[in-house]
């Protein structure tokens, strides 16, 4: 009976946050190394079913983590790096294309499908138009090959889905003026629908708990985080790394109206739940 109870009280603690997001639209952004964690993804995506049940209406983003590096083995194509980012030349984003429209993509709504969700996939480039990335270094021009920023995002497919009570779940490829394939960083595209629809929240799932005031203590956590603070935790070096693209997406995007974006561990069972349906939370919460 005491067990019974204690779960009794968990759904009366997530009743206000369900009333409060009922109806309203959620951007979850997943990849990384998450991505080779079968247990994880679905621990993930089974949150996502969840939500969608109670009323929300979220829309997935997602990367390809280490299974397009696996592809590009077996293909035998070299990786080549700028500035430490990789080269999507032809070669690479027919890769790109394969493992994120035709492998990956495919698998997650046919997870979320098992849990009885209604999913359906929709190639990124199908709703995102970019522009070429390069960037300007000390009088230099340095160029990516195929990869963007993305310029415009055509929302009507996936309010289209939103309506019909379907989950959609978007891959980071965009469609460039040449009407060229270009791979895009997963964080942008994330931010990139979130602000265009507009979401209510936009979340990312990450490799750690959240921002760290020190990246080596786990228990350093920052579980609010204002605009304000952002420039000189950067500054600082606090935020750095694979972080910073996900925070300036956060401040872009509240910027944009959002009213929040969480940052949280997709190792921790049920992470997403925790965050949006508990009082304390799980990872860093950035606000206005």
């Amino acid at each position: 009976m005491h067990q019974a109870i204690e779960k009794a009280n968990v759904l009366i603690e997530a009743l206000p946050y369900i009333q409060r997001f009922r109806g309203q639209c959620v951007v979850v952004k997943f990849g990384g190394s998450i991505m080779e964690n079968e247990a994880g993804v679905r621990a993930i995506l089974e949150d996502v079913a969840f939500m969608e049940c109670v009323g929300l209406r979220p829309v997935i983003v997602h990367g390809g983590g280490a299974a397009i590096s696996r592809r590009m083995r077996e293909a035998h194509v070299q990786p080549r790096f700028v500035r430490g980012l990789r080269v999507s030349d032809e070669q690479v984003i027919r890769v790109v294309e394969e493992v994120l429209n035709r492998e990956v993509n495919p698998h997650l709504v046919r997870i979320l499908q098992g849990y009885g969700g209604k999913a359906r996939g929709i190639h990124g480039e199908d709703i995102l138009r970019v522009q070429k990335h390069t960037e300007e270094h000390e009088g230099e021009t340095f160029d990516w090959g195929y990869v963007g920023n993305v310029t415009k995002v055509d929302t009507e497919p996936v309010k289209a889905y939103l309506n019909s009570e379907i989950i959609p779940v978007v891959t980071p490829l965009g469609r460039g003026p040449d009407g060229m394939l270009y791979n895009i960083n997963a964080d942008e595209a994330a931010n990139a629908v979130a602000r265009a629809l507009p979401a209510r929240k936009l979340v990312f799932l990450t490799d750690v708990p959240g921002v760290l005031r020190d990246p080596d203590d786990p228990h350093s956590l920052i579980s609010t985080l204002s605009v304000g603070e952002v420039q000189h935790l950067i500054d600082r070096g606090v935020i750095a790394g694979g972080m910073m693209p996900k925070v300036r997406g956060a401040v872009d995007s509240i910027a944009a109206g959002i009213r929040k974006t969480h940052i949280i561990d997709s190792s921790l069972p049920h992470s997403l739940l925790l965050e949006l349906f508990t009082d304390r939370g799980v990872g860093t919460e950035i606000v206005p």
